[in-house]
Formats: C-alpha cells, sequence, structure tokens
C-alpha cells in the first residue's frame, strides 16, 4: 500500500438469530428515552411494538416516528427530528430497511449539530459534536447502512439524492438479527440481495479498496452469492438468511471504507426521479455498468468470476474468469426476476428526457470517481440509454413479466 488507509466500524455489532432481544440492554446502558425511526410495514408486523416491550423491560420509554415511505426524504428527516426534540428523547433506534437507517442518521447528527441535512452534503458543514446515539436494526438483507458512515437523503426541491458521508453518521450499535428478515417478500429479498452484492462488489474494484476492504467484500460476495437463489425460493430458510444478514453486513463495512463507484453513482438519480428503491435501481444497472468497465478492472473482476465457479478456478484466464462473472452476474438477476426499467414501468419518453440530469448528478455525486473506469457524462448518457431496457432476462421473460404486471 502506497498511503494509509481508515477502516471504521460501529463500537458494537450483534449479530446471529435472537440478537435483536439485545436492544433494550444496549439502550440502556446509553439513555433513558428512544425515539424509533420505522415505518407502517415494521408497525403492521409487530416490530415495533416487540422493540417497545423489550425497551420497557429495561426501564427505557419510547416515542414512535414511522412517516418513513421507500426511499428517504428531507421531510422524513425534519419530521422526525421535530418529534424527537419536542418529546426530550436523548437516544435514537431505526428498526427497517435502509431509508429508516438513513433517516435515523441524518436525524442523530442535526439533533446535535442543527442545520438543514443537505448542509453536510461535500463536508461543506461538519459534525463537530458526537451525534446522538444510533442503534440501528436492519430488517432486510441489504443496504449495510447499520455499519456504514454514509446517509442517502432525497432533497425534495431539487429531486437529488443527496449522497453524505462523514464519520459523525455511523451508528454506535449494529443490531443484525436474520429472524427479522424472514418477512421480507421475495422481490424485496431479490433486490436488496443484489444489493448487497453490489456492495461488496464496487468496493472489491474501487480504486480506493485496501486489504481490509477486500478481506470483507470477498467473505460477503461468497455468503451472497451461495445463499441468494435459497433465501428467495425459501424466505423460511433459516440459514440462508442468516448467511445474508453477514453477507450484507460485511458488504456494508467493506463499502463504507474503501466507498462504492459507477453503479452506485448512477442509481441515485433514478430513485430521485423515478422513485425506484435503491436495490432495485442497483441491481438494474449491475451487469452493464460492469460491462463497461471489465477491461479496466479485468484481474479483479476474474476475482469475483472465481468465486461462482470456484472448480474452474485454474482453468479459466482472467479474461475468461471476468467475462464469467458477468454473465453469471446476468443469471443471477434473470433467476431473481429483476426487471429493467422499461418493464418497472418507466415510461420512456420521460426517462430520455431526464437522462442528461441524471448522468450530471450522477457525476456530482462521486461515486463514479471510485469506479475503475472513469465515465465522461457522454459515456453515463449511453450507459442510460442501455439501461433502460437492458436483456439481462431472456425475452420470454419479458414477455412473462408483463402479463404479470398487467394482471396485477
Amino acid at each position: 500500500m502506497k498511503h494509509f488507509a481508515v477502516f471504521r466500524t460501529p463500537q458494537t455489532i450483534l449479530y446471529g438469530r435472537e440478537s435483536f432481544r439485545q436492544i433494550g440492554e444496549e439502550v440502556a446502558l446509553r439513555g433513558q428515552k428512544a425515539l424509533i425511526v420505522s415505518d407502517q410495514v415494521m408497525t403492521s408486523l409487530g416490530y415495533v411494538k416487540e422493540c417497545q416491550e423489550f425497551l420497557e423491560q429495561k426501564g427505557v420509554v419510547s416515542e414512535v416516528y414511522t412517516g418513513v415511505e421507500s426511499e428517504p426524504k428531507d421531510d422524513y428527516v425534519s419530521e422526525g427530528l421535530v418529534l424527537f426534540q419536542n418529546t426530550n428523547c436523548d437516544i435514537v433506534i431505526s428498526l427497517g430497511g435502509g431509508s429508516c437507517i438513513d433517516t435515523a442518521k441524518a436525524i442523530a447528527v442535526l439533533a446535535k449539530n442543527g442545520g438543514y441535512i443537505g448542509d453536510y452534503r461535500g463536508n461543506r458543514t461538519i459534525a463537530e459534536k458526537d451525534p446522538i446515539p444510533h442503534l440501528a436494526i436492519p430488517t432486510t438483507a441489504g443496504t449495510g447502512s447499520e455499519a456504514t458512515d454514509v446517509t442517502v437523503i432525497t432533497n425534495t426541491t431539487t429531486d437529488v439524492k443527496m449522497m453524505i458521508k462523514q464519520p459523525a453518521f455511523m451508528p454506535v450499535v449494529a443490531i443484525v438479527d436474520p429472524l427479522l428478515s424472514i418477512s421480507s417478500p421475495k422481490q424485496v429479498t431479490a433486490a436488496t440481495g443484489i444489493d448487497a452484492l453490489s456492495h461488496a462488489v464496487e468496493a472489491y474494484l474501487s480504486k480506493r479498496a485496501h486489504p481490509m476492504t477486500d478481506a470483507m467484500a470477498l467473505s460477503a460476495m461468497k455468503l451472497i452469492i451461495n445463499n441468494i437463489r435459497s433465501a428467495y425460493s425459501d424466505g423460511e430458510n433459516l440459514d440462508a438468511r442468516e448467511s445474508m444478514s453477514l453477507g450484507a453486513l460485511q458488504a456494508g463495512m467493506a463499502f463504507t471504507n474503501a466507498s462504492v463507484c459507477l453503479v452506485h453513482g448512477m442509481s441515485r438519480p433514478i430513485g430521485a426521479l423515478f422513485h425506484v428503491p435503491h436495490g432495485f435501481s442497483n441491481a438494474m444497472l449491475l451487469p452493464a455498468v460492469l460491462e463497461y468497465s471489465k477491461e479496466s478492472c479485468t484481474d479483479r473482476l476474474a476475482d469475483v468470476g472465481r468465486l461462482f465457479q470456484p472448480e474452474t478456478d485454474a482453468s479459466l484466464s482472467n479474461e475468461e474468469a471476468a467475462e464469467l462473472a458477468v454473465a453469471c452476474i446476468k443469471n443471477f438477476c434473470a433467476s431473481l426476476e429483476i426487471p429493467n426499467m422499461k418493464e418497472w414501468g418507466i415510461t420512456e419518453q420521460v426517462y430520455q428526457s431526464a437522462i442528461s440530469k441524471m448522468a450530471a448528478d450522477a457525476l456530482d455525486s462521486g461515486s463514479p470517481a471510485n469506479n475503475p473506469r472513469l465515465p465522461t457524462q457522454a459515456e453515463l448518457e449511453e450507459l442510460y440509454q442501455i439501461c433502460y431496457d437492458y436483456q439481462f432476462t431472456s425475452p420470454e421473460r419479458v414477455q412473462s413479466y408483463a402479463q404479470q404486471e398487467g394482471e396485477n
């Protein structure tokens, strides 16, 4: 290594079955009144009530904010912050997917440092005061946000997803219980699983990768590759769910320290403008972006290919193994029924009119600069064109998907 590296994680990580039950004990060490940031799905599943009961057992009272919907917005941050302040809470718990966790991160920082969340983008404002303690509990195996110092919040005025990275956004505690992911529907399991895979792949290919992030990324990829189909086809398979949760956690630790690349840079504008959940938009982009980047990262992408078919390790050249990686990820997207943007229902004319803005916003996010191959504005616009109706699925599958949508 030519330069020193940094590796940041939460102070405490609890993972494995039944780890959720420790939330009361962990919160009681740090506060007396908690704001639980969650959503209506978690409420309907009973997870919010269960969390409150665990807190009560340790003498901790709680308030609940469940206004988060799909992608996190600055409105949710403002609403949650007002509730936090008006009810005199002193600790934040996030319970749900990445949107809930990212919203809670912003609340925890602003509660002590003030301002608008967008002020912290690009380090224009630095969170100099320690944030309110934040305990993150993911219910999907995907975003890895429970172990990152990044929050992504949509500016509702400009329709830009703001990627904000500072040490203050790192949760103090991450509790990763695979039992909570059993409730994830098949589509969510697929999208969040490919999201986690893209985190690990991009962390490994990033120009900022180093030996610590490589170890986490490779381990995460192996866990996800070997278990995602089982978790998708049989949601009750606890062994697969546990492996996916651990893989997503490791991928989060990898990418927060090595950074993501072009997939995420392109994904955020799609989420902001067309409200495609982050996991799906990453999955829609990953194969095409890897094809674009392949010649600039052949050796590293070959390592990924050999994880898919380790028995062929000695027989494949690096070029062949890199091709294998792209082919296998395409196959994953097809077998997990990931739609492209056309199949998702994004109108082509509206999409075409947004391409220039999306490409500019992607470059402005900074993530593409970490990619092995650095794209120009024109190349990004071409990639967006390709990805609109990208065929990682067969023509038969496209027709089937369209029929299913018509029946719904």
